[in-house]
């Protein structure tokens, strides 16, 4: 599995909006210059925030972008799903095959070919397993916990300069 380049930007991003010293919206041409990335591919992992409700356009000359909620109610788990969708990760598409059913079925007595093979299938049950681990991950660290994080080895990196 791997994610994309805008949920990288779109994580950035929002970094870059919830940094504490920010007292006012960044413009796209700002965003886009600290990201390193082209502004119209930028302007559209902004609007798929916005139309999500993660980040708020603020009209005008000195308009541009800002959070719409606290940093620290914005998880990665809501950023990656805005970015990459909501679908489940993984669907056992094996399931009419007799591996499956060998899989499936609970060891009944009768053989292979008279089971029903409506079991649950052991491969996406350990790989569902996974997605739930890896969504409660993503869903404990949020723009704000990174914020702190960096904030803090920010902090012992200049006393331990001094």
């Amino acid at each position: 599995m791997q994610f994309s380049k805008s949920t990288d930007y779109a994580l950035h991003a929002l970094l870059h909006l919830g940094h504490p010293e920010r007292h006012a919206n960044v413009g796209i041409k700002e965003l886009s210059a600290t990201l390193g990335v082209s502004e119209s591919y930028l302007s559209k992992i902004m609007s798929k925030l916005r139309q999500d409700g993660i980040v708020r356009a603020v009209p005008g000359v000195n308009g541009g972008y800002e959070l719409a909620r606290p940093a620290g109610q914005i998880t990665f788990l809501d950023v990656i799903q805005v970015m990459e969708g909501r679908e489940q990760l993984f669907e056992c598409s094996n399931s009419k095959s007799q591996q499956h059913r060998l899989l499936a079925d609970d060891g009944a007595a009768e053989p292979v070919r008279e089971r029903r093979g409506n079991g649950e299938c052991l491969v996406e049950k350990v790989m569902l397993g996974a997605q739930q681990h890896l969504h409660q991950y993503l869903q404990e660290h949020t723009i704000q916990s990174l914020l702190d994080e960096a904030f803090k080895r920010h902090f012992n990196l200049e006393g331990n300069k001094k």
